[in-house]
């Protein structure tokens, strides 16, 4: 399944984005806090990319999975366009990294797009272009590929920043204005 089975009660009103940017806290925790009652509607921090069926935080953290440490956002296309939410995607991590963002380091940390169809395919693609040629002069290594699956980490990550005032929340999750052109 590519969505969140949490998720997907919000489906056909809403859209759900799903992004990898380094580790899932930081970037749930970014987005909720810039978008939520602004066509952010819900989230959810689980695994996506990997081959193997049901992974577990422990697996994924050994590097061997292949999977992305991802975040889904339903938002409310009305309000919140895709592109909004990939041009935040591209200001709130360095995309330039392979596999790692600031301390945290392994596959699980890539910078990634999961893509539901062709339309997010394209967009995705466009707006990957336009921050290389405009905003990041190292070359951007985020993949921008068609999901294939999904599978929800467990509870105690989901909304962890929030529960957890004083957790880990890698430095690299910011609002950059601008990037290193």
């Amino acid at each position: 399944m590519s969505y969140s089975p949490k998720l997907t009660k919000y489906l056909p009103t809403y859209r759900i984005a799903t992004v990898a940017a380094g580790c899932f806290w930081g970037v749930e925790h970014i987005y909720r806090k810039t978008f939520l009652g602004k066509g952010l509607i819900a989230t959810e921090v689980g695994y996506s990319g990997g081959d193997t069926a049901n992974p577990t935080y422990k697996q994924v953290c050994t590097s061997s999975t292949n999977y992305a440490e991802a975040l889904q956002i339903v938002y409310d296309p009305k309000v919140l366009s895709y592109e909004d939410i990939l041009d935040f995607f591209f200001r709130i991590h360095d995309p330039t990294t392979l596999n790692s963002q600031g301390p945290d380091k392994g596959t699980q940390y890539r910078s990634a797009i999961f893509t539901q169809d062709l339309e997010e395919q394209n967009v995705a693609e466009q707006v990957k272009q336009r921050f290389q040629d405009t905003f990041w002069s190292r070359p951007i290594v985020t993949d921008i590929i068609p999901i294939k699956n999904w599978y929800d980490a467990e509870d105690y990550h989901q909304k962890y920043l929030e529960k957890n005032k004083d957790g880990y929340e890698c430095p690299t999750h910011f609002v950059r204005e601008k990037g290193d052109k």
